[in-house]
């Protein structure tokens, strides 16, 4: 195949930017240039698009990673390079060995952190749209392979996209569809003075060990293994793009955010198919403040497959670092762990007269009593609320935490039943129950737990001649 010359190289480029949008007359772009045939070849390719196409202002960025010799050539090539071409130039000797010390990362991670984060500070102090990266076709399918081998899911294998956000700047990668054969042509035809790593032979590297055994051995099979592996990676990566965006409607739809949690309604999550089901768990993740690595498949496969199961309506699932995924019947959370006990407190309302406002500062709530008459009753029509016959009320009233073994006369049943169990029938959330305060009267009868259910003591009948009206809410709403 006939490598294609400086013009052609020019015109791909400019049909991925407008295909892409990534960027507009007038934009301020960082371009990242090593001083390898990839990056000297893109330099003059933006040059000759900003010169001659479209008005863009460049600014060339070099990372000196202090591991070899010759960086210091490299640099000072470079340097020069943005001179002759009247391009701004920006540059850091970074101390990869000390940074590697410090941090515990490999020389290639290590490398790859600091020249992103100098990038990074080069487009703020330009106030630059962009960071304009040389990656390939040849990367491209080195990535995808990489990321197949490591087990990836669907966003891996579209490997690197045209264009990302990351920082408030775009990521963009103009040359994904040129061959690297064709860059280096170029540097060679026009004599463009480029370096070559001679670590990029090194294959203790994975991705050095891949471009010179792995891809050459799969090229038996199909020779045109690189060019397959990149159209996969757009196949993929418009399909990933469009799950994403289902995963976003869906989360919008179902996802409520309730004092730092993320709730959704279990009925509406398994109508879901099972892809979104997992998209959506994964973005649930992905706004906790978790480690990037830490939201993996096993992570998300476990978590949905217990949502879904049958076993119990009410459970607690670990997900480690301080935050839990919790089911409260229909109910599912996420967020952090509760160690918030049951508190115990007790309050004595020894006698009343006109309102009475009681606040439980131990559980934020707020009891309010007051007295009325029985021509203005109107039978509560919310739990919240309750109407007792004053006459038949033994005091003093008792406002106390819940109790082990508690049990309650329930309006409509003969007998007892354990609070407990009125609990369970009525589906209240564990995390719920705590907040719920019980109401005793002077005898120690439960005669409500407010929210909840009210005793079968003290009703208002027709021949009632004085009413205790009770009210229980949230202190930050009643306060």
């Amino acid at each position: 195949m006939e490598a294609l010359g400086l013009d052609m190289l020019v015109k791909n480029v400019m049909e991925a930017a407008e295909e892409h949008r990534l960027w507009v007359s007038g934009d301020r772009i960082v371009v990242a240039v090593s001083g390898g045939p990839d990056s000297v070849a893109f330099l003059h390719i933006m040059h000759e698009i900003s010169t001659r196409h479209t008005p863009l202002e460049l600014i060339c960025a070099h990372v000196h990673h202090g591991f070899r010799k010759a960086s210091d050539q490299e640099a000072e090539m470079v340097k020069e390079l943005a001179g002759r071409l009247g391009i701004a130039f920006e540059w850091i000797k970074a101390d990869i060995p000390s940074y590697m010390k410090l941090t515990g990362l490999g020389s290639q991670e290590a490398a790859r952190d600091r020249r992103y984060a100098f990038l990074h500070e080069v487009a703020r102090k330009y106030d630059a749209s962009s960071i304009a990266l040389a990656h390939h076709a040849d990367d491209q399918a080195e990535t995808v392979l990489l990321h197949l081998l490591r087990g990836s899911g669907l966003s891996g294998l579209a490997g690197m996209r045209f264009k990302r956000r990351e920082k408030n700047v775009e990521l963009i990668r103009p040359c994904l569809r040129i061959n690297k054969t064709d860059l280096v042509e170029a540097c060679n035809t026009q004599g463009f003075p480029y370096v070559n790593d001679e670590s990029n032979t090194n294959r203790k590297y994975t991705r050095n060990a891949i471009r010179l055994d792995v891809l050459p051995f799969l090229e038996q099979f199909n020779g045109q293994i690189t060019p397959s592996l990149n159209r996969l990676a757009e196949i993929v990566g418009d399909e990933d793009e469009f799950m994403g965006q289902g995963a976003l409607d869906a989360y919008s739809c179902l996802v409520q955010k309730n004092g730092g949690r993320q709730t959704f309604e279990l009925p509406s999550f398994l109508k879901l198919h099972v892809a979104l089901q997992r998209r959506l768990i994964k973005l649930i993740l992905n706004y906790l403040p978790l480690d990037s690595d830490f939201v993996d498949f096993t992570r998300i496969e476990t978590i949905r497959r217990k949502v879904t199961e049958n076993d119990s309506t009410t459970w607690s699932l670990d997900l480690g670092q301080t935050f839990v995924c919790t089911r409260e019947y229909d109910n599912i959370s996420f967020g952090v762990r509760n160690e918030v006990q049951d508190q115990s407190y007790e309050y004595r309302l020894e006698r009343w007269s006109g309102v009475c406002e009681l606040s439980l500062m131990e559980i934020n709530r707020q009891l309010r009593l007051f007295p009325l008459s029985p021509k203005d009753y109107l039978a509560p029509e919310s739990a919240d609320v309750a109407a007792f016959d004053a006459d038949e009320l033994i005091m003093p009233l008792v406002v106390r935490s819940r109790l082990p073994g508690d049990t309650m006369k329930v309006m409509g049943l003969n007998g007892s039943k354990k609070v407990k169990n009125i609990f369970i029938d009525e589906k209240v959330p564990p995390s719920v129950r705590p907040r719920i305060p019980v109401v005793c009267d002077g005898a120690g009868n439960i005669i409500w737990l407010p929210g909840v259910r009210r005793s079968s003591l003290a009703p208002v009948k027709e021949d009632t001649s004085a009413i205790l009206y009770m009210t229980v809410g949230d202190s930050a709403i009643q306060g």
